[in-house]
């Protein structure tokens, strides 16, 4: 089912495809976080990963419960968006020889992830509050600001460390 598919016929059918959306990406990126620590050569960096691999593990248990308690089945659909994030940083990540360049890439890979995020969570929040489901609203506020704030602890970690080892 295509985001333009006639099997979306409200806002509910359009909430609940987002959400398998958001679903398949962040099991994918529960996937790809392990790899890209290993690639990590920044201390900092790799911690940054591996506490953001326990986060997205959380958020995939939030989008069960946002599933159940809109009484739907938890599954994923095929999303082409997080597909190309993580081809794409795989492909920059294995062109990259110096360790430290290659943290700047991991960083700037990392960050498209998520600002995909926050748009797909910013959406159903925005949803969820319209279709009446505040509750489900609580749940995807919480992922999408613990997306924010890793967004923002891997600018500062760039600004302040990474970029400026690469540019050497």
């Amino acid at each position: 089912m295509g985001l333009f598919s006639k099997d979306i016929k409200s806002m509910d059918d359009l909430f609940v495809h987002t959400l398998q959306d958001i679903y398949y990406a962040e099991n994918k990126i529960v996937k790809a976080l392990p790899t890209m620590m290993q690639k990590a050569s920044n201390p900092a960096l790799k911690k940054a990963f591996e506490t953001h691999l326990h986060e997205t593990e959380n958020h995939v248990a939030r989008l069960d419960e946002v599933f159940r308690m809109h009484g739907t089945e938890a599954r994923g659909v095929d999303c082409p968006a997080i597909d190309g994030i993580i081809e794409e940083a795989e492909e920059v990540a294995g062109e990259v020889e110096d360790p430290r360049v290659l943290d700047a890439a991991l960083i700037a890979a990392a960050q498209a992830v998520e600002h995909y995020e926050q748009t797909r969570y910013g959406t159903l929040v925005a949803w969820a509050k319209e279709l009446g489901r505040n509750d489900c609203a609580d749940l995807l506020q919480k992922t999408l600001d613990e997306e924010k704030a890793t967004d923002k602890k891997l600018t500062e970690l760039a600004l302040t460390k990474v970029n400026l080892q690469a540019a050497e």
